[in-house]
C-alpha cells in the first residue's frame, strides 16, 4: 500500500470514530441533561411525570413546612416578597400562594424567576402545578403584581424532611426578551 491510501483510510477511519461518538453523544444528551437538572435542581421544561396526579392520597398525619424565600440578581432592582413567608401542609394536598412583585423603576421590565428547593431530597418532591417561573414576568413602571403558586409535596418525600425551603432568584431578562422578539419578528418576515 502507497503511503497516500495509508493516510486516506486513517482519515476515513477517524471521521468514521468521529461519526460514531457524535452519535453517541447525541443519545445520551438526554440522559445527561436529567442528571443536570437532577443535581442542580433546574428543569426548564414542564415534565408531564411531575403533574399531580389523582391517585395522590393526602397524609394528614404529617405536616411539612415549607419556607418562601427570594433574592434578586445584583442587576435586579425589582422588589419581590412572599406574600406569607412560610406554610404548614399536609403532603398529597395542593396549596395556593402568591409571590408580590413591584417594579421600582421609571420603565417596563421583563423578570425571570429561577427556582431552588433545599434540602436537595426534596427536589423531586415538591411539584408546582403553577408557577410564576413557568414564564417571563412583564411588569409596566411603578406597577405591583401578584404571582401566583401552586404546589404539592408528594407523601413520598423521606419522612425525616420536615422543613423545605423553596427560594426564587429574580432576574432581570429586559433586554434579551426585546432581543429575542426581534428576532422572532425577522424569522416570520424572512419565511414570508
Amino acid at each position: 500500500m502507497d503511503k497516500q491510501t495509508k493516510n486516506s483510510k486513517s482519515v476515513v477511519t477517524k471521521l468514521a470514530l468521529v461519526c460514531v461518538c457524535m452519535f453517541g453523544f447525541g443519545y445520551v444528551l438526554i440522559p445527561l441533561y436529567d442528571v443536570f437538572c437532577d443535581l442542580t435542581g433546574l428543569r426548564f421544561t414542564q415534565d408531564s411525570k411531575q403533574l399531580v396526579s389523582q391517585e395522590i392520597q393526602e397524609d394528614t398525619t404529617r405536616l411539612v413546612t415549607v419556607e418562601f424565600d427570594v433574592s434578586m440578581n445584583q442587576s435586579m432592582p425589582w422588589k419581590v416578597k412572599p406574600a406569607i413567608s412560610k406554610l404548614q401542609v399536609h403532603p398529597g394536598r395542593v396549596y395556593i400562594t402568591n409571590y408580590i412583585a413591584k417594579n421600582t423603576t421609571q420603565s417596563a421590565m421583563i423578570g425571570q424567576a429561577v427556582p431552588s428547593i433545599t434540602p436537595y431530597v426534596a427536589n423531586r418532591h415538591l411539584v408546582k402545578t403553577e408557577c410564576f417561573c413557568f414564564e417571563n414576568q412583564p411588569i409596566e413602571a411603578g406597577k405591583e403584581v401578584e404571582m401566583a403558586l401552586s404546589f404539592m409535596i408528594n407523601p413520598k418525600l423521606p419522612k425525616d424532611v420536615k422543613v423545605v425551603t423553596l427560594s426564587y432568584t429574580f432576574f432581570d431578562i429586559t433586554q434579551s426578551a426585546k432581543i429575542n422578539k426581534l428576532d422572532s419578528k425577522e424569522s416570520v418576515l424572512a419565511f414570508n
